[in-house]
């Protein structure tokens, strides 16, 4: 784990290299310092000039800033390699999850992907800061420290040695009991982002029903529960201060009385008052520092399952890849499926598809009609390799889709969904996602075949139009009309509309297929639709039924020979239709 999260440093290796170094010499002028304070205080007890005093005030002076000095560049360094690791490691994170496919998607939530790049990424950002900064410094400053408390205190800095142990047990049994809080804590996030991105999502069906309250309340508890947790934590690890306090003002009283003793007794040839005071400095920094690594072994432990999670994100393997010697060109619009099943997970009972026979032929207009949950998403989403079939094979172009480089392969194929996203930005660009290169002429052009220029071009600012993210402030009708104009940009030989004109009324959605007919004709389409009008003109209407193909033909055929499709169009035609927006 911690292999895979260094690989994130890169450039960063030298501030993470020179953090510890700085380090090292701030700690030793600190830990210098006490030892030539005991040396004046020394030679003032002996009679020394102002000359000598100032001498040693001199070097004082310089080793402080030195030490001052030494701490700068180490927290400069420090917070540059810190930050530099947490963007590459976000960029890492971001760009692996560009790669994956649905199947991969699948297993992380929307909610668990973004506390993972954020809260996750924040934690390991402060360890690593830790680790390269206070993680050297401690242990640097504990051994100076008992080594000069030796040399000035002699026998008397054994105390220290018992001192010790009864603070790091005491300290490793607080981070013990601390640490399942704090794991728990981080799985509850997740569940927290969901409500949240649930409720802003959802924000005008909680109005509609009018459930703010139930709202409020659900994010209330799941708040409160991530409080009591991390109340629970921090309670448990803030008794880290009295035992520091206590094992310090111990320490400091033994030192006192004991040192004092000897001083008075030994009439200074044992240990004298500079010593004394020296010691109790280091005694001071020894219990300190103490109290830094356990704080350290908290973070340490806190960040272990936030490192854990972001590696499981960063060994994730895209469950699907291109080809090597991948085709790069897609020759034409013809589609294929040769004897193909599908079901999502190798553990899943039922297939979503099953023997699946469908040959369409370039420029041919497919319409596919069936009841919610007959696979009719599952069955376009093969095409341009969203999922891979677990029997059988899909060609598109003659060539097996599995054959093809994806970005290839998807920039032959254009999908429309009925719930289709636009992205905070103006009109022009959310259309130029399709084609970034395309003229203000071919924008408009696909605008006036998907029946979006007129609306379009009513606005103040045009097609500068700022779009709110979501399309917020577009109609659905508007929005799904301005997604198919993206897909046309792409000048695709597939084109796959999957229930996308479901919010605009039958004559505009008529006015979209004439274009097609009129504009795109070598261009494969395939409707997915709920209206059998808006596929009753279509070359081949397939019918689903429980993940099968149960009826293909054209319309009077289909009329003539399928129970289901009839049932549909009788009951669309007596029911007068759909023609709102």
């Amino acid at each position: 784990m911690i292999k895979k999260l260094l690989k994130s440093v890169r450039e960063y290796k030298t501030p993470s290299i020179l953090t510890p170094v700085f380090m090292l010499g701030e700690v030793s002028m600190e830990v210098l310092i006490p030892f030539i304070i005991a040396q004046l205080v020394n030679k003032i007890k002996e009679g020394c000039d102002v000359a000598t005093i100032a001498r040693y005030g001199a070097w004082l002076f310089v080793m402080a800033c030195v030490s001052l000095a030494c701490g700068a560049a180490a927290g400069t360094f420090a917070a540059r390699a810190a930050t530099g690791f947490s963007k590459n490691l976000r960029h890492d994170i971001f760009y692996r999850v560009q790669n994956f496919s649905f199947e991969n998607i699948d297993k992380f939530s929307t909610s668990s992907l973004v506390t993972r790049m954020t809260t996750d990424i924040s934690n390991v950002q402060l360890s690593y800061m830790m680790i390269i900064r206070t993680a050297v410094r401690s242990p640097l400053m504990f051994i100076f420290s008992i080594t000069m408390a030796y040399i000035m205190g002699g026998a008397l800095a054994t105390m220290f040695v018992v001192v010790v142990p009864v603070l790091a047990f005491g300290l490793f049994l607080i981070a013990k009991k601390a640490m399942p809080a704090f794991r728990r804590v981080f799985r509850k996030y997740d569940k927290l982002n969901e409500s949240i991105e649930e409720n802003v999502m959802a924000m005008r069906a909680v109005k509609g029903f009018a459930r703010e309250e139930y709202e409020k309340e659900k994010f209330r508890a799941a708040s409160e529960d991530i409080r009591k947790d991390f109340t629970k934590a921090q309670r448990i690890v803030e008794f880290n201060r009295p035992l520091m306090q206590f094992c310090l003002y111990f320490n400091m009283v033994f030192v006192l009385l004991i040192g004092s003793r000897m001083v008075v007794s030994g009439f200074g040839l044992n240990i004298d008052v500079g010593q004394l005071s020296a010691m109790l400095t280091y005694g001071f920094q020894i219990l300190m520092s103490l109290n830094m690594l356990s704080m350290i072994y908290v973070i340490l432990t806190m960040s272990e399952e936030s490192a854990r999670r972001i590696v499981e994100v960063l060994d994730e393997e895209p469950a699907i890849k291109s080809a090597p010697g991948a085709i790069t060109k897609v020759k034409d619009g013809s589609i294929d499926f040769d004897n193909v099943s599908f079901k999502y997970s190798s553990r899943a009972s039922r297939y979503a598809l099953s023997n699946i026979d469908l040959h369409i032929k370039s420029g041919q207009t497919v319409g596919i009609l069936g009841g919610t949950g007959t696979g009719k998403s599952t069955l376009v989403q093969l095409i341009p390799r969203l999922y891979d079939v677990t029997e059988g094979r899909v060609r598109v172009g003659g060539a097996d889709v599995r054959e093809y480089d994806l970005e290839a392969l998807r920039n032959a194929v254009s999908m429309v969904l009925q719930k289709n996203e636009l992205f905070s930005g103006t009109i022009g660009e959310n259309l130029r996602w399709g084609n970034p290169d395309a003229t203000d002429e071919e924008v408009r052009a696909a605008c006036r075949l998907a029946q979006a220029d007129d609306f379009v071009i009513t606005r103040p600012d045009g097609y500068d139009t700022w779009i709110e993210q979501g399309g917020t402030n577009v109609s659905g009708g508007q929005k799904q009309r301005l997604c198919i104009a993206r897909a046309l940009l792409k000048k695709p030989k597939v084109l796959i509309l999957d229930d996308s004109t479901s919010a605009v009324d039958t004559r505009t959605d008529a006015l979209i297929r004439k274009g097609f007919r009129e504009f795109i004709p070598e261009t494969t389409k395939i409707i997915i639709a709920q209206r059998v009008a808006s596929v009753m003109d279509a070359d081949v209407i397939i019918v689903m039924d429980g993940g099968c193909i149960v009826s293909m033909g054209s319309h009077d055929e289909l009329v003539a020979s399928s129970e289901i499709y009839r049932e549909i169009y009788e009951q669309q035609t007596k029911g007068g239709g759909d023609d709102g927006e």
